[in-house]
């Protein structure tokens, strides 16, 4: 019961947020892994980020802003709940 309840609240959490990690990622022609090499993280977290599973942390979403030379706010933006 718990764990369902978890689960619940964890995905209605993370659906506030979106990203452009998978765009550009394919932009610089890079895999999961390679990109999580560099972020020194696992393919699994580059993967759960792109698909909305995961929420970064702050240390975390600015380095991959600046891996991509972006700002954080045109990498990571909220998304309206209406």
């Amino acid at each position: 019961m718990l764990r369902k309840l978890y689960k619940k609240t964890n995905k209605f959490n993370m659906g506030s947020i979106d990203n452009n990690i998978r765009v550009e990622r394919a932009r610089l022609k890079i895999s999961q892994f390679d990109l999580a090499k560099e972020m020194k993280v696992t393919r699994q977290t580059i993967y759960s980020l792109e698909n909305n599973k995961f929420v970064p942390s702050v240390e975390l979403a600015l380095k991959l802003a600046r891996y991509f030379n972006m700002e954080v706010g045109d990498l990571f933006w909220l998304v309206d709940d209406a």
